[in-house]
């Protein structure tokens, strides 16, 4: 039978591993190795003294799988003049509820990828426009297609981070 400190560090450890992954950022950091422990035990929110925090992540990085990445075989396009379409016509390019993007002299650009796209690859190319301070107006996957929506005077900038993004895609496995 486990002692009582057994259970308590069971519980610790628990409860570090719970509180890291809601923040995907630290998991991501603990899998690539670039962590410094005692500063993540500090910053996350879990009742327990720092060092015993600091081991429970080190322990929980070590039975994580490694971070890696993959470049995705893709074709990327910039689409100008992107604007407000019907839902539901073949103009949509991109529809959500009552919201469809598509050409026809509109003020946006869209950054069309094709080939082996997913929503990791969605989500790091997210990531990265962020990193620009580029917000997407719209985005979508699926199919084999991608699609960002930005506005008209970020495309250059969006074309490039979208195409640095997909270099580096986080495997999920």
């Amino acid at each position: 039978m486990p002692t009582q400190v057994a259970l308590w560090s069971m519980s610790l450890a628990a409860e570090t591993r719970r509180v890291a992954e809601s923040h995907p950022f630290l998991v991501a950091a603990l899998r690539a190795g670039v962590v410094n422990y005692t500063a993540a035990a500090r910053f996350l929110e879990v009742d327990g003294e720092t060092d015993a925090v600091a081991t429970a992540l080190r322990r929980y990085a070590e039975a994580s799988p490694a971070y890696e990445t993959e470049s995705r075989d893709v074709r990327v396009t910039m689409k100008s003049e992107i604007g407000a379409v019907e839902p539901g016509t073949d103009d949509a390019l991109l529809s959500l509820g009552g919201t469809a993007f598509g050409p026809g002299g509109g003020d946006r650009t869209g950054i069309l990828v094709t080939g082996d796209v997913d929503a990791a690859a969605l989500a790091n190319i997210v990531q990265r426009l962020a990193l620009e301070e580029i917000t997407p107006l719209a985005a979508a996957v699926g199919d084999g297609s991608l699609l960002v929506i930005v506005e008209r005077l970020e495309g250059a900038n969006a074309l490039r981070a979208v195409e640095d993004a997909l270099e580096n895609v986080p495997r999920t496995t």
